[in-house]
């Protein structure tokens, strides 16, 4: 799975806005080049939510062991939601579990920093995570936008 790839497929989803830090726009020059996915059927950034995932490119301050400063490395971050994160690692996001590298590639892993909060990760998705990783962006999507219904008040969508 390319970038490409996986932003096309959270994009089909519907409803997602996908945010691309670039200079000149005022982000922080640490998330230029990675994209940040919302649920924004509006297309107006959420203020007062999180990305349901994001996709990074480098490491970030306090993440240096995921090494993505390998050539052609990158990693896809899910909010997978208690459930779905207990599903792939055997134990819930607050509880201790071994640690896992998390620098291996096409594995389903604990976020490596947010673990503790349902996040899921997979470095260089490939051919052991395609469908994977398919369904976790799906069900993070799901999640979003059952929140994004519940804060507005709007109709359930299908």
């Amino acid at each position: 799975m390319t970038i490409d790839e996986i932003t096309d497929f959270v994009e089909g989803l519907g409803g997602v806005l996908a945010v691309r830090p670039a200079p000149g726009d005022g982000t922080p020059e640490i998330s230029w080049g990675d994209t940040f996915f919302s649920y924004a059927p509006d297309g107006v950034p959420p203020k007062a939510t999180q990305p349901f995932a994001t996709i990074v490119t480098k490491d970030y301050p306090g993440d240096e062991r995921s090494r993505l400063d390998r050539p052609d490395t990158f990693r896809v971050n899910v909010a997978a939601g208690r459930d779905t994160f207990s599903e792939w690692t055997g134990h819930a996001p607050r509880e201790p579990a071994p640690e896992d590298d998390p620098s291996v590639t096409d594995t389903v892993i604990a976020h490596p920093v947010y673990g503790s909060v349902g996040w899921l990760a997979v470095v260089n998705p490939g051919g052991r995570t395609d469908e994977a990783v398919r369904r976790l962006l799906r069900e993070a999507h799901h999640l979003a936008r059952v929140r994004h219904e519940r804060r507005t008040g709007s109709a359930p969508s299908s």
